[in-house]
């Protein structure tokens, strides 16, 4: 990232910090769940690579970013056992923080339809039925305002008012989307947030979000908004 990025980043990140309330005056401890398993990989990229290898790394660049800024961290999912989406959230229940990295696909008739290259970007999702919604959502904004400092862009795919997706679009700029349903959200008991980072059925999204230096500028920005929301 360039200079000029990375300290509009860091201002994004104190003014993030100044602004939302501490959930944890202590280091907080955060779990970083790696969407889907080897065995159900999830989205498969236009070049035939799964989502799940996308998730791997994203996540794991995600989870040593955190560990620098001086959080305890547990991730799920990161090791190829199977693990299913209800026991996520709950197998560290004292934590502070959920976070679920994911890539994105679209609907099937828009690939069908040659439509692949309409949207790209991040998209992140909050559950209205986590009990603790609020937090989540100060939380997914944070991540946003990261992520938008750092170059960024949301999709906005997933507000379309279309069958499957329509879901309710809490921030455009910031990318923000309800979605009660999200199992891995919905089940958790601390304040939970998915995120997509990438289209990875549109062959450009899917190149770019692949190299190292997008990885590593997602992975910083994802950290940084969780550790300000956490009052880092």
């Amino acid at each position: 990232m360039a200079i000029t990025a990375r300290r509009r980043a860091g201002r994004v990140a104190a003014a993030v910090c100044l602004a939302l309330p501490a959930l944890s005056a202590q280091a907080a401890y955060v779990v970083v769940d790696t969407g889907h398993t080897p065995a159900r990989p999830g989205a498969t990229g236009a070049s035939g690579r799964v989502e799940y290898q996308y998730n791997l790394v994203l996540s794991g660049a995600v989870a040593a970013r955190l560990t620098a800024l001086g959080e305890r961290v547990k991730r799920v999912a990161a090791d190829g056992a199977e693990v299913s989406l209800g026991q996520r959230s709950r197998l560290a229940p004292d934590a502070d923080f959920f976070i679920s990295i994911h890539h994105d696909s679209m609907q099937q008739k828009y690939i069908d339809a040659g439509r692949q290259r309409e949207f790209a970007g991040f998209s992140i999702f909050v559950s209205q039925r986590n009990p603790r919604y609020e937090e989540s959502l100060r939380c997914a904004k944070a991540i946003g305002e990261a992520l938008v400092a750092a170059g960024e862009k949301p999709s906005l795919y997933h507000a379309e008012p279309i069958a499957g997706e329509n879901r309710p679009l809490l921030d455009r700029r910031l990318g923000v989307h309800r979605f009660d349903g999200l199992a891995v959200l919905k089940t958790a008991t601390m304040p939970a947030v998915l995120v997509e980072a990438g289209v990875i059925v549109n062959p450009d999204d899917e190149a770019r979000v692949a190299r190292p230096d997008t990885i590593e500028r997602m992975a910083r920005a994802i950290a940084d908004g969780v550790h300000a929301c956490l009052g880092g």
